[in-house]
């Protein structure tokens, strides 16, 4: 039992729907940690685009044991669901006192999905400091649309969120969260793993829903980031509050009346 998937809670799917990303800390066992940086100094065979998880790494192999912590494999399937495929991973070094921030961006933008997503998997085998710069993001802001770096322009936003986190700790984002690498001022080279993967099956009701009904699930959800003015976070909360009717097929649900009010199509003609 002590290896079984550890499901997501409503609660947290709710943040993840909200932020576009999910943080679980120190996660990864020691050992593994120590395992990763010899592993991933040395690079990660690649695997063919889409090839199932199942198929794509040994058993015995390191991103295997990692992707078997139950605190991430229960985040894993409650967001893509059992058998998702292997986009692809990538081992990305920073090292000392090298290399230049990368522009906020999303990865392969032209995905504009409404009703699915993609996630990403990073690992973090060591401590990330501030000095070590880590991966800065956005929150909330996969669901406004962008192509690829047309957000490369904007050095800061407020409210952005700057990694930094223990070792051991794996973020789950979603695949149109701004991001980017940021530079490493420390006399410590970085190391993240990321893979990320497909959903093969419908992203409905996956987690563990015993509180779906939580009231904290809707706070969640209608939470506020600084970098959106209230007026033009009305359509972050549209936009969530349509993912959220999709996940988890309740057709009806809504936030302070947005979707409800420009779905309104009546069928009824006058007598």
């Amino acid at each position: 039992m002590d290896n079984e998937p550890i499901l997501l809670d409503s609660v947290r799917m709710a943040r993840f729907v909200a932020r576009g990303s999910l943080r679980l800390d120190a996660v990864v066992p020691a050992d593994l940690n120590a395992e990763a940086l010899t592993v991933l100094a040395q690079e990660v065979p690649p695997v063919p685009y889409g090839t199932p998880l199942a198929r794509a790494y040994a058993p015995d192999s390191f991103p295997a044991r990692l992707l078997a912590v139950p605190q991430v494999a229960g985040a894993l399937r409650s967001l893509v669901g059992p058998g998702p495929l292997v986009d692809h991973h990538a081992v990305h070094v920073r090292e000392p006192r090298g290399g230049d921030a990368q522009p906020l961006h999303a990865d392969a933008i032209i995905d504009v999905r409404p009703d699915a997503f993609d996630v990403q998997l990073m690992y973090y085998p060591q401590e990330v400091t501030l000095e070590m710069g880590g991966t800065l993001s956005v929150p909330g802001s996969h669901l406004r649309r962008t192509n690829e770096t047309d957000t490369g322009r904007y050095q800061n936003l407020r409210g952005q969120d700057r990694l930094v986190c223990p070792a051991g700790t794996v973020v789950f984002v979603h695949h149109g969260l701004w991001h980017g690498g940021r530079r490493n001022d420390s006399d410590t080279t970085r190391y993240m793993f990321k893979i990320r993967f497909n959903p093969t099956v419908r992203q409905r009701l996956l987690w563990d829903t015993s509180d779906l009904h939580d009231p904290r699930v809707r706070a969640e959800l209608d939470v506020h980031f600084p970098w959106y003015e209230q007026a033009t976070g009305r359509l972050e909360r549209y936009n969530r509050a349509l993912l959220w009717r999709e996940l988890t097929g309740d057709p009806d649900f809504d936030l302070d009346h947005w979707v409800t009010r420009v779905s309104n199509r009546p069928q009824e003609a006058t007598a």
